[in-house]
């Protein structure tokens, strides 16, 4: 007998566990907990869009403390809409492909403006600082995979640069492919459905 249970309560597993062991049913118990492991913090980062994963990096940044004016953002990505829905949309969408547990956090969040808090004003992003090392050990294993793959001459958008997309033309009508890391062409850079490498 296999049983799966994903999203429940450690004591609801529990009882399942009792109850199928009074059928003298054998049993093996995996937990998946959420919460973001440096696995998960990586899968997270190579999944958004190029200006996402910026807009990750600052927040993350060290001497920031996981905490980022919006301004500051905005001075360097412009708006931060785009970026800050790929931020939004990642953690469900891992949650849909089975990246990660439901009830995984966000691990960026937006600061509202807490003079005007109707209006949805971000002021600021934030990181809990207990995840902070994660994250930054994950950039770095992305940083030295993007290092390795480089010196061995495999740059696919060129050297600097994670991804490249090529068309194929078909009786069908023309296919674009991408390949590489989290960079995703302009016109590709909102849809959640998008292809990622």
């Amino acid at each position: 007998m296999e049983i799966i249970i994903k999203g429940a309560t450690e004591e609801f597993a529990e009882k399942i566990v009792a109850l199928a062991a009074q059928r003298s049913a054998e049993l093996s118990v995996i937990t998946v907990r959420p919460g973001w492991t440096v696995d998960r913090a990586e899968r997270y980062l190579r999944d958004l869009t190029a200006s996402s994963r910026r807009m990750a990096e600052m927040v993350i940044a060290d001497g920031r403390d996981g905490y980022i004016e919006a301004d500051q953002l905005r001075n360097v990505l412009g708006k931060l809409n785009g970026p800050s829905n790929g931020l939004a949309r990642a953690v469900p969408r891992g949650v849909r492909k089975g990246w990660w547990p439901e009830g995984t956090p966000a691990p960026i969040t937006p600061v509202s403006n807490p003079s005007n808090p109707s209006w949805h004003e971000n002021i600021a992003y934030r990181m809990d600082k207990e995840i902070i090392p994660v994250f930054r050990e994950a950039l770095a294993r992305i940083a030295a995979g993007r290092s390795a793959a480089e010196a061995r001459g495999i740059t696919p958008g060129g050297p600097g640069k994670t991804y490249t997309t090529f068309a194929i033309d078909t009786p069908a009508g023309t296919s674009i492919f991408g390949l590489g890391g989290s960079e995703l062409p302009d016109d590709h850079q909102d849809d959640e459905d998008a292809p990622r490498p």
